[in-house]
């Protein structure tokens, strides 16, 4: 059994996940498509943005990608670390950080860190995005309590 959660998360790292990491690049370069390609057309489907959207189904999701990635420019040094990763048959999903120097809109370019929950469904054996939560973490307050 082991053995077979081990290759089930190989073969998704190994092909979901890879294209997944160069779709975000992508979509903070400005380029919201190959984002949308890796998006279940089905419902559910929910976005949690880390600019604070809420929505859900196909035909708002298709609408505010494109607009988010719009605000994005000069976007440099981008990386995902990668904090877990898991899949239980036809569901999985995947715990990241994602790092990046670059402008949003039209503020001058800074750092970007931006802590991601995606869950992913296979549908007729492909791999596809069904939910997408991101935030801007705050320094975690204990961290700071540590330091008086």
């Amino acid at each position: 059994m082991t053995t077979k959660v081990h290759s089930e998360r190989a073969d998704f790292r190994a092909t979901m996940l890879a294209r997944h990491i160069e779709a975000e690049e992508a979509f903070v370069r400005g380029d919201p498509r190959p984002r949308m390609e890796l998006w279940s057309r089905r419902d559910p489907l929910t976005l949690f943005g880390a600019i604070g959207m809420s929505e859900s189904g196909w035909a708002q999701l298709s609408r505010t990608f494109p607009w988010v990635a719009s605000r994005f420019s000069d976007a440099s040094d981008y990386r995902i670390d990668i904090e877990l990763v898991e899949v239980s048959g036809d569901l999985a999903y995947v715990l990241w950080f994602e790092r990046c120097n670059m402008s949003v809109a039209g503020r001058p370019v800074a750092p970007v860190t931006v802590r991601v929950t995606h869950i992913y469904r296979r549908e007729d054996g492909e791999w596809k995005i069904v939910h997408r939560h991101g935030d801007n973490p705050d320094q975690d307050p204990r961290a700071q309590k540590a330091k008086r």
